[in-house]
């Protein structure tokens, strides 16, 4: 077959405005020397992601992009669609496994992308956890917050916006909580110790190692969330027993090449049991305490101790708790925040101990308010 000069032509244009830094972004094909001609720019080969992308951000339940809206968000982008490509990229999208819904409708009508990772109430709850994360810092927060954001269209995103209230809750100082977090992760997965400093607050609102710096070696075995803050869960081989950190407190941590130690006490250990029972994450003389309380406060007893604590009813009025218990000045305060309702049953020791602590509590305000 001949080829003609008007073909041979049409395609030297399209390589010499390539070359020119002119793109020929006619999808039509033509025919040179037989063979079917496709002249396509970098960017109309990534029609598909650019198509992908918009659906992704701008379409939802509530907006829907029509075929023609589609074409002028890839023009946008410098990708030439026409209608008829519009649909068949569609169905190559949904052949794939997206989830793309056409909605027919005379006005608003058009296509969005239903099938997403997470529903906008997921992500709502999301952004709450992070917002309400004391071990975040509020720079980390707001980070983390915008990349949420991306998982929703950008009318969505909005909505999620309006809930973010980071500036005035409490959060922690230590920036490099991120990394802390994943040296630990690093160490528990490769059955390793760890060394770190550990903070304190100063009286010059500063965070100050404690111990003059000297850093704590421990094993670490699991991290779990309490009273809004982020612990690690370790063995202590000085001691030869269980301690738990704030992980925002931590420093300078460095995975050490030994191996972990306290396997023993971990096979038998209940992570949740330890933090229902440790009072603000305080350690103290773990003790079998026997509780008294008005039945008013049984929802107080479910939330603290859970649904299998073992209650028994004493009286029309009252019914009573045994539980496990670190005895400290946390466990007396949560005691005291419960007023004349609580009451310590048994054993003796802990109740006698529970009376002294009202006991110097109440002098610490002088006769005139003891009277």
């Amino acid at each position: 077959m001949r080829r003609t000069g008007v073909q041979r032509h049409r395609l030297d244009e399209v390589f010499r405005q390539k070359e020119n830094g002119r793109v020929f972004s006619d999808e039509r094909p033509f025919l040179y020397h037989g063979v079917r001609v496709m002249a396509r720019s970098a960017k109309q080969k990534q029609k598909l992601l650019y198509l992908l992308k918009i659906l992704t951000e701008q379409s939802d339940e509530e907006h829907c992009l029509s075929a023609q809206a589609l074409i002028d968000a890839l023009a946008a982008y410098d990708v030439k669609a026409e209608r008829k490509s519009i649909y068949d990229d569609i169905a190559q999208l949904t052949d794939f496994g997206y989830d793309i819904v056409l909605v027919k409708a005379k006005t608003g009508g058009g296509y969005y992308l239903a099938g997403r990772d997470f529903e906008l109430a997921e992500l709502k709850l999301l952004v709450e956890t992070v917002q309400a994360s004391r071990f975040l810092t509020a720079n980390k927060s707001r980070e983390l917050i915008s990349k949420i954001e991306k998982l929703a269209s950008k009318a969505e995103a909005g909505q999620l916006q309006r809930q973010v209230y980071v500036a005035n809750r409490i959060k922690t100082a230590n920036e490099s909580i991120y990394y802390v977090v994943d040296d630990i992760h690093r160490a528990i997965q490769g059955n390793r110790q760890i060394s770190f400093q550990y903070l304190e607050w100063n009286l010059q609102r500063e965070l100050v190692p404690r111990r003059d710096g000297k850093p704590y070696q421990a094993s670490p075995w699991a991290l779990t969330c309490k009273d809004e803050y982020y612990y690690l869960i370790a063995h202590d081989s000085e001691e030869d027993k269980i301690k738990h950190f704030r992980v925002d407190k931590m420093a300078k941590i460095q995975v050490l090449d030994r191996k972990r130690e306290g396997a023993a006490l971990f096979d038998r250990f209940d992570i949740a049991d330890y933090a229902n029972k440790t009072f603000g994450m305080f350690g103290g003389r773990e003790e079998a305490v026997t509780l008294l309380f008005e039945n008013s406060l049984i929802g107080v007893v479910m939330d603290r101790f859970g649904r299998e604590a073992a209650i028994r009813i004493r009286d029309e009025a009252h019914f009573s708790v045994r539980v496990q218990v670190a005895v400290s000045g946390q466990f007396f305060g949560w005691m005291t925040g419960l007023g004349a309702g609580a009451k310590i049953l048994a054993p003796e020791s802990v109740a006698d101990a529970y009376r002294q602590h009202l006991k110097e509590t109440l002098a610490s305000y002088g006769e005139k308010q003891a009277d």
